[in-house]
């Protein structure tokens, strides 16, 4: 990332500032501080919450789709080179095969988009207050 890890920590705990990452896709988007909810096919409706905060390392996001599944979505970050942020984005989902089959290349497409246009971004410091 092009910023330091306070700044991506304060941009990722206020969930409107990903409004701008959000894509066509997804509908029906209602977004606060701390939570969202968004319909993005194959998976109907989409929670999310934010779970946990540990300043300037982690943010975990819970949140429930297909209408009972659980996850949850961990933003591991550090500092890199030059005091850089680095960010490791792991998912965590318990499904049952099929619901996995059919969910995964739609959850796939959906964080490397956001990964991408997070990469690209450039107004860390633009953070909704």
């Amino acid at each position: 990332m092009n910023c330091k890890p306070a700044e991506i920590f304060r941009f990722v705990t206020d969930i409107r500032n990903f409004r701008q990452f959000v894509h066509a896709d997804i509908e029906d988007l209602e977004i606060d501080r701390e939570s969202c909810s968004f319909q993005i096919s194959p998976l109907g409706n989409v929670r999310l919450n934010i779970a946990e905060k540990e300043p300037v390392k982690k943010v975990v996001y819970t949140g429930s789709a297909l209408s009972s599944n659980d996850f949850s979505l961990l933003l591991d970050i550090r500092e890199g080179e030059a005091g850089k942020a680095e960010v490791m984005v792991t998912l965590d989902a318990e499904m049952n095969p099929v619901l996995k089959m059919m969910a995964a290349k739609p959850v796939t497409l959906f964080l490397e988009s956001l990964i991408d246009e997070m990469e690209r971004f450039r107004d860390w410091n633009g953070v909704k207050e």
